[in-house]
């Protein structure tokens, strides 16, 4: 699978998110609270989950087990939408104790979590990182 422009975007919006996750919650950690911080980074943040989840929806593979195209991974693209809409919905009712939590949640999950599985050897970012990169497959 080439490097395509969808790829690009969505590899970009990934890595975007996932550095810019950890200042959104540390702007919030301690006794010196960084409001504006916070919430500008977590607006760029969002931003950045919501372009990788809508491109992934772009993106498809049909090497590996799927349906359409869709592999298992693609079931994070649902679950990323659903809880970036609790979190903003817990804010609106100023349960800012779960929008943590779903905010935190999903930091995890989504960047983390994903980005694991993204570099397994059968994938392309794994297969770029292990094979090209170390040149270990």
């Amino acid at each position: 699978m080439p490097l395509t422009p969808v790829i690009a975007v969505h590899l970009t919006a990934a890595l975007a998110a996932l550095v810019i996750g950890p200042l959104a919650i540390w702007a919030r950690r301690g006794s010196t609270q960084r409001t504006r911080l916070h919430r500008a980074a977590g607006y760029a943040w969002v931003t950045m989950m919501l372009t990788t989840a809508i491109s992934a929806m772009f993106i498809r593979d049909y090497q590996l087990p799927n349906w359409a195209g869709y592999t298992w991974i693609h079931l994070f693209v649902p679950v990323t939408l659903a809880g970036l809409f609790g979190a903003f919905r817990a804010l609106v009712l100023h349960d800012i104790a779960r929008h943590r939590k779903i905010m935190q949640g999903l930091y995890v999950g989504a960047c983390l979590g994903a980005g694991a599985f993204t570099l397994l050897p059968g994938r392309y970012l794994g297969q770029m990182v292990w094979g090209q990169w170390f040149g270990l497959l």
